[in-house]
């Protein structure tokens, strides 16, 4: 396999789009997600489409060490991955107290945990050969606590600092990481979250296709910080100046159901 990105969360929304585009480009592909059949009707079309390679791995990565188990599984197939795509991630509605303790367990498993373990694991052999590059997909929830969200945005503000924290130790070593910070999108987000009944998220939905080809090209720029869309931008901009109690009943009233 050639020039090989792993892409968790592959089996629909951003993760696909990245795993076309990847292909279209010439590259090689690892996809993961716990849907099987899903990953491997992708694999399927990038194969007759693009004349790739695609190895399908189905792997629930809410499991403890199911990341550890992932790398193992590569490792044994003597793979180097040029590109890791940290896409996997989910989000959950609802006062933190009501919550079920074990969805929000799971969710910071994927959204935290797995990210970093991957991170960690296929970071040291990219720095060894000079060159690589890791895309952790983040969200605009990274830049503000969320209220009736507050794990989920919690974990998103944890990925936006742990990326540009090693963008920065990375620095002169030919490997870069960067963090894709988008709004709203168009995928499964809000019915897996619970929230395809709140008005403030569908004011601005960008297409996945669209947010994909942005956090991929900044990806390859070396940039570490990618916000999508010009109101996302606007808006993570000006939270710099108002305060966190004014952020967070402004946070609140976007999502709030009515």
């Amino acid at each position: 396999m050639k020039n090989v990105a792993l892409i968790t969360g592959a089996s629909s929304g951003i993760g696909l789009e990245l795993a076309r585009i990847h292909a279209s480009r010439g590259g090689d592909l690892i996809i993961v997600a716990r849907r099987e059949e899903q990953l491997h009707k992708l694999a399927a079309g990038l194969k007759a489409q693009h004349n790739t390679e695609v190895l399908v791995i189905a792997k629930d990565l809410s499991v403890a060490n199911a990341a550890d188990e992932l790398y193992q599984d590569i490792q044994a197939r003597h793979i180097d991955v040029e590109i890791l795509i940290n896409n996997a991630g989910y989000g959950g509605y609802g006062r933190f107290i009501e919550r079920e303790w074990s969805k929000d367990k799971a969710m910071i498993n994927v959204n935290v945990m797995a990210l970093v373990t991957l991170t960690r694991l296929f970071l040291p052999d990219m720095v060894a050969r000079r060159h690589g590059r890791i895309l952790n997909v983040g969200s605009v929830g990274g830049f503000l606590p969320g209220p009736l969200q507050a794990v989920y945005y919690a974990t998103k503000g944890f990925v936006l600092s742990f990326s540009q924290a090693l963008a920065n130790e990375l620095k002169g070593t030919g490997v870069t990481i960067t963090v894709l910070c988008p709004g709203a999108t168009r995928t499964g987000f809000a019915q897996t979250a619970n929230m395809e009944d709140v008005p403030g998220f569908h004011l601005v939905e960008a297409d996945a296709s669209d947010v994909a080809r942005f956090g991929y090209e900044a990806m390859l720029a070396g940039k570490t910080t990618a916000v999508h869309g010009i109101v996302n931008k606007f808006f993570t901009e000006i939270l710099r100046f108002i305060p966190r109690a004014g952020i967070c009943l402004l946070s609140r009233a976007v999502v709030e159901k009515y």
